[in-house]
């Protein structure tokens, strides 16, 4: 029996690690996506009462306010952490169980490095992108300031930082064409 390859696809926030995955998906490969699973996840009410448990100041009831849990953990190292500390071993071990009724997958995951995940895949594409097209494109998708942006920011891996790490690596230029030759050539490095 052939074992699965597992890679992931990184980047910063608003670099193009989800156009990058539509590209793959276009391709015929299996994608999957750690936001995706967290959408999921949401749904689920005992999901959502573990948090409530986990962040009283931010529960509705036996709910939790969503938008009160953002500005608290985007205000508060601590309570980010304990937020990670619940929410990404739930969110990995789902994605690994989808990836892994795969021959071959690619899985979305934002906080690859953050987190020192990148040991559970065989290899890492990494998207990387000009500070202010992603700036611009998160301001334009979530509604954010350039200030809000700019702070989340901060808290992500750097960058500059991605070839010491041996990823392959896609330069987002912000055109479609270029990026799908990027994933091509990746693709091909890869021998798929």
């Amino acid at each position: 029996m052939t074992q699965s390859k597992r890679y992931a696809v990184t980047g910063g926030m608003g670099s193009g690690k989800s156009t990058v995955l539509g590209i793959l998906k276009d391709r015929g490969f299996a994608v999957f996506s750690c936001d995706d699973i967290s959408r999921a996840l949401w749904q689920e009410p005992s999901y959502r009462r573990e948090l409530a448990r986990l962040f009283p100041d931010c529960a509705a009831g036996e709910d939790i306010d969503r938008a009160k849990l953002r500005a608290r953990v985007f205000s508060d190292r601590s309570a980010l952490k304990t937020l990670e500390k619940f929410s990404h071993p739930r969110i990995l071990s789902e994605l690994l169980r989808r990836a892994s009724a795969c021959t071959l997958s690619f899985s979305e995951v934002p906080l690859l490095y953050e987190g020192g995940y990148e040991t559970l895949f065989d290899g890492v594409i990494a998207v990387r992108r000009d500070q202010a097209m992603r700036t611009e494109a998160v301001i334009r998708r979530d509604g954010l300031t350039a200030e809000e942006v700019l702070s989340r920011m901060a808290r992500q891996f750097d960058p500059a930082r991605l070839e010491e790490k041996g990823c392959f690596l896609i330069e987002n230029d912000g055109a479609l064409a270029h990026l799908e030759r990027e994933v091509d050539r990746v693709l091909r490095q890869l021998g798929l």
